[in-house]
């Protein structure tokens, strides 16, 4: 039995929804600034939701007229990103969680001479150590959860976490099947802000929003 989380923003009205439909909208995403903003944006909320989920410790804090007790997040955390699309995304998480550790994972596509199939490649990695901490892993596009999965596996090198938290702006239903069935029972949730019905044959996600990565960036040379 699956016992992952899974948190859909699209099934409640909120700023994530107005945030998504400029993501969405062809005559919106000419602008990259805005595009990334946008991107920020939705990862400032949803660090604030997952911000819920922590542990705590009460302080007690020395004002100018008195002391009040006031809470601190106890857990470590390791903010971790898969590049390129995923930098407007992490920097909103790191607005919310400045004292977050920081982990860069590169894993790509690369395509086979002929047709849609291709490999995913994971070829660079910087991470501090992620044992016994909570891993926050963002990606703004997860259509088939390959790069995201490959990417939590190459992260298990620098050790193994207490928590797993997974967030993405859009999510194909393929993906969000492949990774309840591939990350880790009972310690993973994942949150995304619309779970897409379908992926095309060259496995982008439908409707989705195109290239985050082209959109947030520039169009990127394959050959």
């Amino acid at each position: 039995m699956n016992n992952i989380e899974i948190i859909n923003f699209a099934t409640t009205p909120s700023l994530v929804s107005r945030y998504m439909r400029e993501l969405r909208d062809v005559k919106i995403q000419g602008d990259p600034m805005r595009f990334r903003t946008n991107l920020l944006r939705i990862g400032e909320i949803m660090a604030y939701e997952i911000s819920k989920r922590l542990n705590y410790t009460q302080e007690s804090v020395q004002t100018p007229l008195g002391k009040a007790m006031c809470h601190e997040i106890s857990d470590k955390i390791v903010l971790a990103t898969i590049l390129r699309a995923g930098l407007p995304f992490h920097n909103g998480f790191l607005s919310y969680f400045d004292n977050a550790e920081n982990a860069f994972v590169s894993a790509y596509r690369r395509y086979k001479e002929k047709g849609d199939q291709f490999d995913v490649l994971v070829e660079y990695m910087a991470s501090p150590s992620i044992e016994g901490k909570t891993l926050i892993l963002v990606d703004p596009m997860l259509a088939t959860g390959s790069s995201m999965e490959l990417g939590y596996r190459a992260l298990l090198k620098k050790g193994t976490p207490a928590r797993l938290h997974v967030a993405s702006a859009i999510a194909s239903r393929q993906a969000i099947e492949y990774l309840c069935d591939t990350l880790p029972q009972g310690m993973t949730t994942i949150w995304t802000g619309a779970i897409d019905p379908e992926i095309n044959s060259h496995s982008y996600i439908v409707p989705g929003l195109g290239d985050a990565g082209d959109l947030a960036f520039g169009e990127k040379d394959d050959a």
